[in-house]
This record gives structure tokens, sequence and C-alpha cells, in this order.
């Protein structure tokens, strides 16, 4: 027989998207139960650089939600004891296609310019010591991301709403079926009034034809960490090169990008085919995270390729020096992805709304989009 209990919403899943709606739900006053089916949560958002990146956003809805997320991530810290630095960035330039975008980015970006300047290679040198020096013609300092660790983020959220607002955590328990009102798990039976589900495994198997449907494919990508810097040691902004202004939307609509792609693809095609770009941001541990490739499908191999990571270490030398790059850790992760959209919010039967393929973004953008759901869906 199973236990039968009440909780006014239930989240399914506890990653990021999971966790930043439930903190939205419990500061409406609202009964919350969490259910996750690993022991802690380890999908996609324990895998990923803990960056909070509103720069690579474009103008508009996203920038502004990425903004929102960011108030969030401060006011979370110092209520749960999570290392969170307001690190900014800095984007470096190493030839001059690389330094055209980069220019036409702030002429043409107006929600930008506040948050955002052209540096010089002496005033890179000032915000960073491990930015690389020979050869760089400029740097973009974005005064607005923020580094956190993910995995103690995963860990310290949770328990900062079980303690503080008093949701129920099921971790280590996967969802049977919903039936609303009801919810079934191996052990207990719910009565709810509503159902977010925000963990990919559990969109695909409660909802497999919504799944189908819904056009969302896989991405995997490869990551590493290096051994600690030491005691004190910090990185300053995370820093990125080239390659990045490639892979974010924020730079998509500058014209000059045309050019600087097409000579990546001509002298960098394993990086193209590969989807490489590369980001190194810092840990609560001073370890380096350092990113990442992307391969995309609906079923991935288990395996990592060496020659992945060599190019990814080889890319990250060409811009960042004079630290230990030792590697200690080497994994892969991966997410939802949805082709030409931000996320998906569907809603497959009366009460229950399933919130996934937030593309890579959700430490980014999921507590600014929480808000949004429930204004939307008025929760």
């Amino acid at each position: 027989m199973r236990e039968r209990k009440h909780a006014d919403v239930a989240v399914v899943g506890a990653g990021i998207v999971g966790l930043a709606h439930a903190y939205a739900l419990a500061k409406r006053g609202r009964k919350v139960v969490i259910f996750e089916r690993s022991e802690p949560a380890v999908g996609a958002s324990i895998r990923n650089f803990g960056l909070i990146w509103p720069v690579g956003q474009p103008a508009g809805v996203l920038r502004e939600r990425a903004l929102r997320s960011r108030e969030i991530w401060l006011e979370i810290a110092p209520k749960t004891g999570l290392w969170c630095m307001a690190s900014g960035s800095l984007h470096l330039a190493y030839r001059p296609d690389e330094r055209e975008v980069l220019l036409e980015f702030l002429e043409t970006t107006p929600d930008a310019q506040e948050s955002c300047a052209l540096l010089t290679p002496a005033e890179v040198a000032r915000k960073s010591r491990v930015a690389r020096q020979e050869g760089l013609l400029c740097g973009l300092w974005s005064s607005t991301e923020l580094n956190v660790d993910p995995r103690q983020a995963l860990r310290v959220i949770p328990q900062m709403l079980q303690q503080e607002y008093g949701v129920e955590l099921r971790f280590g328990t996967a969802v049977n079926v919903i039936t609303m009102p009801h919810i079934e798990t191996p052990s207990e039976q719910w009565t709810v009034e509503q159902v977010l589900v925000c963990g990919g495994q559990d969109f695909e198997t409660l909802y497999p034809e919504v799944f189908a449907a819904s056009g969302i494919t896989k991405c995997k990508l490869q990551m590493l960490r290096t051994v600690p810097q030491g005691a004190g040691w910090t990185l300053g902004p995370s820093l990125c090169a080239g390659l990045t202004l490639l892979h974010y939307d924020a730079f998509k609509h500058c014209s000059t990008r045309a050019e600087l792609e097409e000579r990546v693809n001509r002298e960098l095609p394993f990086y193209v085919e590969q989807h490489i770009h590369v980001l190194l941001s810092q840990t609560a541990l001073s370890e380096l995270t350092i990113g990442d490739s992307h391969a995309y499908g609906l079923t991935h191999d288990p395996f990592e390729y060496e020659a992945i990571n060599q190019a990814i270490l080889d890319y990250l030398h060409s811009f960042a020096a004079g630290a230990n790059f030792t590697i200690a850790e080497r994994w892969h992760g991966i997410y939802p992805k949805l082709e030409g959209q931000a996320d998906l919010i569907v809603q497959p039967e009366p009460g229950v709304t399933i919130v996934n393929g937030l593309s890579g973004a959700g430490m980014t953008l999921s507590f600014g989009l929480a808000e949004e759901v429930l204004a939307r869906t008025r929760l």
C-alpha cells in the first residue's frame, strides 16, 4: 500500500530548472514537494561550468531573463552559503576579425553598452592574471557574469528549500505515473493541484509522445577540470576567445561574424566539426573548469574522446597562461536542446506543465524563467 500525501505543487526533477521553480513557488507560500530519481541529482546541471552568462543572450527577453536570474542567484547565495563570485567575463581577441565582431557588438547592442567595454591589452592585464598577452589585440569586458560551483549549488539549494521553506524532498524517488490530481511513486501517492515536470528523463518517460513530437534533441559535451590552484588563488573574470563569438546568439546579428566564421571553417575544421568553443571558469575550491564540445542527436555513446579534449586544451593555451592546467577530472554531460527556441513549455494535460529544452543555458536562465512560468500558469 502506498502512503498518501498532499502538496500544492509537485516539481519533478531537482536539476537547476526544477530547483528554480521550487524556489519561486516556495517564496509564494506554496506547499511544494520535489521528486528526483537520482540521489543526489547527477544530470546536466551538475556537469556544467557554473556560469551565469547574460552576455551570451540576445538583447530583449532572454537578456532580461538572464539578468533577473542573476539577481536571484545573488539573493540565494547568502541564504545558502553558496560560493558565488561576481567575476564578469573577458572575450579575448587575437585576430582582426575577432576584434571587428567585438566592436560591432558594442556598437549595435544598446542594452549591453552599460555593462560592457572594450579594453586594451594593458587594461586586460589589470583584470586578469591568466589572459595571454602575446598577440592580444583587445578584450571585451562584461560585468554581468557570475560564477558558482554547480556541484555545491545542487547540494545546498535543496537544503535551503527544505529548511527555510519546508519544501519536502524525495531524492532517489522516480515518479511512476501522473494521473491528475495524483502522482505515484514506488512508496507514496501524492494528491497535488499542479505538477511541473522539469527533468529531461522524466519528461521522456512520463510523456513519451509529447517528447517525441517536441523536436528536442540532445547535446553531448566534453569537459575537464584542473587540480586546485591553491589557497586564495582566484581566476578573476571567466575567459573565452574568438570561437565563443560563433557560439552564442548575442553575436549572431553582427555582419562581421561572417568573416570570422569563414576563417574558422578554413583554419580549424576539427573545431567546427565538433562544435568546440572554449570557456574557462573557476570552482569554489579554485579548480579551473574547461570546455566544451557539442555533439547533437537523440542517442549518444558513453565514451569520451581524447582528441576532443586535446583540441579544447590546445585552444585554451592560445588565450590562457600562468595557471596550473594539470587535469584532475574529465567527463561528459548531456542536455536537451531545441533548435531555434530558448525553452519548451507545454501542458500535456490539465494541471501539468513541462519545462524543458533550455539548451545548456539552465544556470543562466532558469530562475528568471521560473517567475515567468508561474505568472503564466497562475501558480
